[in-house]
Order: structure tokens, then C-alpha cells, then sequence
């Protein structure tokens, strides 16, 4: 099996983070957002997964090393395709077609997941959902008495389902996705200029597949700031305990479960927790927080933080906030 993950955007609901690594790159509990979602993919499935294909903009060569790294973790070969131009979900997985062969799995990289089903690789097609109080914002399906998908329906003004797309799609026939998806763009097939991964999932219901639906448990945004703070606070809730890499050391201070903690941070006269983590390098002193991303070689002292986002090699003197705080940046009150 093939996962492909389409991760092209420039992410800038999530500025100014954005402005020095991919969006999929950034930690939500000390693990990029893409690791932990192609790690849930193959939780769920049957299939060892060979191949993990990412649809990248111009974000450098470190980046795509990191990208063949976590494939390789997982035993799979990593593969970097190029989109240069903002398209649509159709263009963005077409971009990837030469691993669009057999059994795949295509996962648009900002949203992680947790679930209990095993993927039935037998079906035709499976389309990740998950149920929600207001759907009008979303894509929806509705669904037959056997649970077979019906229609597609993009943010409907009247109830229909509550059944909401999350963007994680299975596929039987990769090649013949690869087909439809060739057809709109040789038929310029647009929704709103772009095109769209829905209109080729309806011309295969038409044509007789048969798509089943994969209820997830939940269902975690990272498209800004708060959402990414909440997704982290859920992601090690899930844990239910500290997680650990490397050697730190706790001066005076108070850890609450759960947090991540890297390696080689120092935590001096000081309460952090519950639902923070905080990258490599990284010394927090005479501070308190909680609920907060905090990433590495960064230095934070006589500080209260809560619900916040801090970059890398940022220097942090100050007072009570809620902070958004990209990388190399100095803040001293």
C-alpha cells in the first residue's frame, strides 16, 4: 500500500510559524504533524505500507531529507513530488501519478486523527468521516440504508448529514484514480477554478464504485494557532503521561502530566504542565506554563504562559500572554 499526502500549502493561517518550515513540519507533541499522521494511517491498516509519496512546494532540500526520513522510519520508501502551482486537491494528487498504482491512501497533511477501525482493503474506495454538530462548513456524505456513500455534498445551507470529510481518503485502484483525476485536467473540470478530488470521486460512483465510510473517534485541525495548541493538548491527553526523549533536568520545579519533554532541557524554579512540550536545547526558569508548543533552543524565563505557540531559538522575558512567537525573535518586557 501507498500513502500519498498532498502538503503543498504555504500554511498562512499558521504564520508566523510558517514563515521557516512547512506547516506539516511543525511538532504537536514533539513529533511533526505529518509523522504522526501517516503513523495513524498505518495503525489502521492491514497493508504494510511501501511507499509514502509528498506533494511539496519549494521548501528546500532539508526539508525533503526530512520528509525521505520519517518514510524510512516507518519501513517504507519516501518519495517528493512538486507542485508549483495552487490547483486544487485533484491537480495536487495528480502531481504524485507515477505513485498512484494499487492500493492507496491519500491524507491531506493538517488534520490528525484517532480511530478503531481496521481498513478493509477490499472495498472500492473508503472516505475518512467524522460526525459533527454543524456540518454546513464542510464537506458531507450521505449515506444508503447499507452504509454505501450516496452523494457528496460541499458545505450544504440545509441539513443533510453530519457526516463531515476530513480530507483522508482510501483507494482500491490507484491507477484508475489517476485516470479520473487526468480527466478533469485534460477536460479543465473546475470547482471555483480549481480542480477538485470530489468531482472525480462522483464520476467513479457513477461509473459503479462502491465508497464505505471510516468513522473516526476523533478528528484534530492544525490549520492555526489555537486549533494546533488544542490538537497538542489532545495528542498527549491521549498519551495520558509524560513523554520523554533524552536527558533533561528539573530544577526546583514541577512537571504536571502529561507533557513531552526533549532532550537536553533544563526546568529551574518553575511549574510546567499539564499539555505543554518542549523541543531540544530548550530552558525554561521561574516561569509557569501550560497548554503551550514551546520549540527548541529557545529560553524562557520569569514568564506565565498558557495557550501559546513559541519557534525556535527565541529568547522570552516577560509577563502573563498568549503568545504566537516565530523563530530567532527576541522579547524581553
Amino acid at each position: 500500500m501507498k500513502i500519498i499526502v498532498p502538503m503543498a500549502g504555504r500554511g498562512s493561517r499558521l504564520r508566523p510559524h510558517t514563515l521557516t518550515i512547512p506547516k506539516p513540519l511543525m511538532p504537536v507533541a514533539g513529533k511533526p504533524i505529518v509523522h504522526r499522521l501517516v503513523e495513524d494511517i498505518s495503525r489502521v491498516s492491514n497493508e504494510k505500507v511501501d511507499e509514502i509519496a509528498f506533494i511539496i512546494g519549494d521548501f528546500g532540500d532539508e526539508t525533503e531529507k526530512q520528509l525521505i526520513g520519517i518514510a524510512e522510519s516507518l519501513g517504507a520508501k519516501g518519495s517528493v513530488y512538486h507542485q508549483d502551482e495552487a490547483l486544487g486537491t485533484a491537480h495536487a494528487i495528480l502531481c504524485a501519478k507515477d505513485s498512484l498504482k494499487g492500493n492507496i491512501v491519500v491524507a491531506f497533511a493538517d488534520t490528525l486523527f484517532r480511530a478503531d477501525f481496521k481498513l478493509n482493503t477490499e472495498d472500492d474506495g473508503i472516505i475518512w468521516v467524522n460526525q459533527i454538530d454543524n456540518p454546513s462548513a464542510f464537506g458531507v456524505v450521505k449515506l444508503d440504508e447499507e452504509g454505501t456513500i450516496t452523494d457528496f455534498v460541499e458545505k450544504p445551507k440545509e441539513f443533510v448529514s453530519d457526516l463531515a470529510i476530513i480530507g483522508i481518503y482510501y483507494f482500491r485502484d490507484g491507477e484508475n484514480l489517476c485516470g479520473e483525476l487526468q480527466y478533469l485536467i485534460d477536460n479543465d473540470i473546475r470547482e471555483n477554478g480549481e480542480y477538485q478530488i470530489t468531482n472525480a470521486l462522483e464520476n467513479m460512483k457513477r461509473k459503479g464504485a462502491k465508497f464505505k465510510t471510516g468513522k473516526v473517534n476523533a478528528w484534530m485541525d492544525c490549520g492555526n494557532k489555537n486549533v494546533t495548541v488544542e490538537t497538542n493538548q489532545r495528542v498527549l491527553a491521549f498519551e495520558g503521561k509524560n513523554i520523554v526523549e533524552g536527558e533533561y533536568t528539573s530544577d526546583n520545579s514541577v512537571i504536571i502530566e502529561p507533557c513531552f519533554i526533549g532532550d537536553n532541557v533544563k526546568i529551574k524554579n518553575s511549574v510546567v504542565g499539564p499539555h505543554v512540550s518542549i523541543g531540544n536545547n530548550t530552558s525554561i526558569e521561574n516561569s509557569v506554563i501550560e497548554n503551550t508548543i514551546i520549540q527548541n533552543e529557545t529560553k524562557i524565563s520569569h514568564a506565565n504562559i498558557t495557550n501559546s505557540m513559541i519557534g525556535n531559538k527565541v529568547l522570552y522575558t516577560g509577563k502573563a500572554e498568549d503568545l504566537s512567537i516565530g523563530d530567532y525573535t527576541e522579547i524581553q518586557h
